[in-house]
Order: structure tokens, then sequence, then C-alpha cells
């Protein structure tokens, strides 16, 4: 029996992306007031077998997640701050990524990858064993490394929710969530009827950063205390396998949010999107409507003409999981996303 398919995404400048089965849509209101969708390119490298693959697809969905992220954004901002008197991008157009767009992405991606293991993997590093002197333990010397990390993650989540435009961000991020809530519960795609439910999700990217975090101490434990070369070497090589490990984790859990130990687990990763995600106006919620049914009739899902209540359920037999931030019918529940982010 093939497995539900979970959808997720994630928020763009004035949009919302959803990646779908097969497909990834996005919606951004537009400067006169309307709301331009369009696709994105999956690649195949991403999206292909590998992606039902326990452990490698954890590292697949990460970096699609990021590749997604970052063209999504640069159309998003491209569509969003378009000049008012210019005629309007044409709905369905998809983004057309030069060579020298494609070695900027790279070197952007390259760079953001260097600076963020910089700062939450080698840094918290070299601030627990600044106390080597004063902590034997190699456990306690890894539980520190993992307090200073989260708090890193913590402050910079809270410095950047202050910036004004990304409060708009984490606006549309809630919505979005919402908007996966509602579907996933099988109700209509309605503002009246996303409103009932929170902005936090358990399948979110905020959640997965958690995780990442608190799995980050255990497999660094087990390594110990080496010398400070090897410490460095450790930290670098296995980011892919706490990432993987993280993204089962956050699966199962969510497959299970039914269960009373699965919302406990869930609970730190829900707090922290506090932080993250703000409750959406509704034009922003007609936006994540958009992005959403956009990739339900582009999956066939849902007829080009049925209204948002009017979901059927589809099976792809070739691939049934690609087939996450992630859903293939609405009586799915509740479950892991891929995808991450939402």
């Amino acid at each position: 029996m093939p497995q539900p398919f979970y959808y997720g995404g994630q928020a763009l400048i004035e949009g919302v992306l959803i990646r779908g089965q097969r497909n990834v849509r996005m919606a951004v209101r537009r400067p006169d007031g309307g709301i331009w969708t369009g696709p994105l390119p999956l690649n195949p490298l991403t999206s292909g077998r590998l992606r039902r693959v326990p452990l490698v697809r954890g590292v697949l969905v990460l970096a699609e997640a990021l590749l997604m992220g970052m063209r999504g954004l640069n159309r998003s901002a491209e569509i969003a701050m378009a000049d008012p008197d210019e005629p309007p991008v044409p709905d369905g157009e998809a983004p057309k990524v030069g060579r020298g767009e494609r070695i900027s992405m790279a070197l952007t991606m390259a760079v953001a990858l260097v600076i963020g293991i910089g700062v939450f993997f080698l840094l918290p590093l070299l601030g627990a064993r600044s106390l080597d002197e004063y902590v034997e333990s190699s456990i306690v010397s890894n539980v520190l490394e993992g307090i200073i990390r989260l708090g890193l993650l913590v402050g910079y989540i809270w410095l950047i929710g202050n910036l004004r435009d990304v409060k708009r961000v984490f606006a549309y991020h809630g919505a979005e969530h919402m908007t996966i809530h509602a579907y996933e519960h099988g109700r209509p795609l309605e503002p009246e009827e996303i409103e009932q439910f929170p902005t936090a999700h358990p399948r979110c990217g905020t959640a997965f950063l958690l995780t990442v975090v608190l799995v980050s101490v255990l497999v660094f434990t087990m390594v110990g205390r080496p010398d400070l070369e090897w410490a460095i070497a450790s930290r670098i090589a296995l980011l892919p396998v706490i990432a993987a490990v993280s993204y089962e984790f956050l699966r199962f859990s969510g497959a299970h949010s039914d269960r009373a130990w699965a919302q406990v687990l869930a609970a730190p990763g829900l707090m922290l999107q506090k932080l993250t995600t703000r409750w959406p106006d509704r034009s922003q919620i007609e936006v994540a409507v958009a992005a959403m049914n956009s990739t339900l009739v582009a999956d066939g899902v849902i007829e080009p003409s049925a209204p948002p209540d009017d979901l059927r359920s589809v099976e792809d037999e070739s691939s049934p999981e690609d087939g996450p931030l992630r859903r293939e019918s609405a009586e799915a529940g509740q479950a892991a996303a891929e995808g991450e982010a939402t």
C-alpha cells in the first residue's frame, strides 16, 4: 500500500512555496495586488529514487530545501518588487536560470554553508574547549557545546525575527503551516477554516534545526573529546549523518503525531516556532491557499475548476513518497513531512 504523501513548503518574500509530489509551485503577491502563481524546476538529483532511501533522503531533502528556497526567494523578490508600471510577469512562467545565475547561487550557498558551519558548529566547539581546564568529563564538555549551539540558534532567530521585512516572511510562514494543517485535516482551503489552525507545525524546518542541535550532542558525545583538529574535522564530516538522523526522527515522530509521546517530543520544536512564525492576515492566507491549490492541481489531486474542498485521492505507484514539507489524500492526517521545511 502506497504511503501517504506529505506536502511541505517555505515562506518567501510576499509569497509561499509548496513542494508537491512531482511539482513545486509558488504564489507571490504582486505590487498591483494580484497573486502570481508559477512553477520552480525540480532538480533530478534530489527528487529521484534515492529520495525514498532512509537516511539518504534526509540529506537530499535538506539540499533540495536550500536550493528551492534560494531560487524561490530570488524569484519572489523579482515579482513582489517589480515596477508596478511595467507589465506583470505572466502566471505559470518558470524562471529562466542562466549559467551566471547558477554559478552565483552555488557560490552564495557555499558561503552560507561555510558561515553556518563556522558559527553553529565550530564556534560552540571552541567555546566549550576554552573551558577544558575546568571540565574533566567529555560528556559534560559536549553538553556545554550543545547548550552554546542552542543559544546561538535561538539568539540568531530572535535577532532576525525583529526585522520588519522578516516579520512579514514569518507571517507567510505561519500562513503556510495553517494551510497545510487545514489540508491535512480535510478542511476546505478557505480563510475562515484555515484560521482555526495554529501557525506551528511539527514538521517545520525550525523543529528540524532544534532536532539537529539535540542529535549533535548525542553524536559528538560518542566521538568523545579528541584533539581539537580531529574534533573540528568530526563536526564537519558528521554533519550529513546528523542531518539524516534528525530528518528520520522528525519524520517518524510526525507520522505518529496523535500519540502522547510524539506530542511530548514535538513540544520544544512547536515552542521554538513562536519565534519563526507570526499570525498572518487574510491577504497572506490567500497567497498560501493559491500556492497550495496550484500544487494540488499540478499533482492531479484536485481538478483545475474544482472548489477547494473537492479533494480526491491520487496514488502514485512509481513513487509512493515523492509522489515533503508532503499529502496523498485529505484523510492522511498529520504525519511526518519531507521537506522540510515546512
